[in-house]
């Protein structure tokens, strides 16, 4: 029996070098952002003290981290694991090489920023009305006016500012988010002032499809810009839509320890995707990230032992 198939984008041929293909196809360096001590850490009930914190940021940075968001200046009420923000960004002033980042979701959160000193900040709001509700008590409108401000405000101090877009790729209430909406809020955060757009998958949506019509608008919308991709794996596509951002462009990815982490707001929220199986995927085409995968991983472990439980990322146990 013959089955119809459809054409493939590169046809089975075994003269054709597939190693020099995918060299064509994607970067050659891809910088990881590591989320884990914020989006990872503050999912979790069991509070990380914060020497323990500090320790594992620290070895991350052994690791051959370069970028590490350690925390959120969110109400310490409604995320208790990001109480001691302040704490952090004091114990790791003067570290040099390293862009030790936060997370800030209204004015009051960069106003703590500015009070610590730091040198990077995201600024992140929702393009889903219902999801800005939940998360921050604003409609989508009104966080886009307070986000502007955010961002001017930061520049004002001298930060480098990463705007961040939750739920751009879709937010689970059974609303529209098209590539227009999101490349005008680009647009918008960008005259402001923003450094950085980040496109956050907030709740798992994405699939290679719309991680290419998305990022088609944005990367219109705001030219050389570096964009960073946020993406979640709950529904198993995390890696591949890193492959589908990768052939659009993309060099910069958010990614937490294990795959731990998820919006605390989002029901059925699933982890980030993690650092080590983004790590092998990477190195399996050759993709430099100048990161050491073991190191990471036994930091992965001692996560699983301090918490009691396994992360659904697969390459950290495998790494002993």
């Amino acid at each position: 029996m013959h089955r119809n198939r459809e054409p493939w984008l590169f046809e089975p041929n075994p003269d054709v070098n597939m190693r020099e293909v995918y060299c064509k196809l994607f970067p050659k360096h891809v910088t990881l952002i590591e989320v884990g001590p914020r989006d990872g850490f503050q999912f979790e009930e069991k509070i990380v003290p914060t020497t323990l914190k500090l320790e594992i940021i620290m070895r991350m940075v052994d690791a051959g981290f370069k970028n590490i968001q350690v925390a959120s200046f969110v109400h310490p009420g409604k995320v208790p694991q990001m109480a001691d923000a302040e704490k952090l960004f004091s114990a790791l002033s003067g570290i040099p090489g390293v862009a030790f980042s936060a997370l800030a979701l209204n004015m009051a959160g960069v106003e703590r920023a500015i009070s610590t000193k730091l040198a990077h900040i995201e600024v992140s709001i929702s393009a889903s009305n219902r999801h800005s509700l939940n998360n921050t008590g604003m409609s989508a409108e009104a966080a886009l006016k307070m986000g502007l401000k955010m961002v001017a405000l930061s520049k004002r101090h001298g930060i480098h500012v990463r705007a961040g877009i939750q739920c751009a790729f879709g937010s689970g209430y059974d609303e529209a988010i098209s590539g227009d909406q999101i490349a005008a809020m680009a647009r918008d955060l960008v005259k402001a002032g923003a450094d950085m757009l980040c496109l956050s998958d907030t709740t798992g949506m994405a699939t290679p499809l719309t991680v290419h019509q998305i990022l088609g608008s944005a990367i219109s919308a705001v030219g050389n810009l570096p964009i960073v991709l946020h993406l979640h794996d709950t529904h198993g596509l995390g890696l591949a839509n890193v492959m589908a951002a990768m052939s659009c462009g993309i060099s910069h990815f958010d990614t937490a320890l294990a795959g731990m982490g998820g919006c605390p707001f989002v029901q059925g929220a699933a982890g980030n995707t993690a650092t080590e199986d983004t790590i092998y995927l990477l190195s399996s085409l050759n993709i430099e990230t100048g990161l050491n995968l073991s190191k990471i991983a036994a930091c992965s472990r001692d996560m699983d032992v301090f918490f009691g439980k396994h992360f659904p990322g697969k390459l950290y146990r495998q790494c002993a």
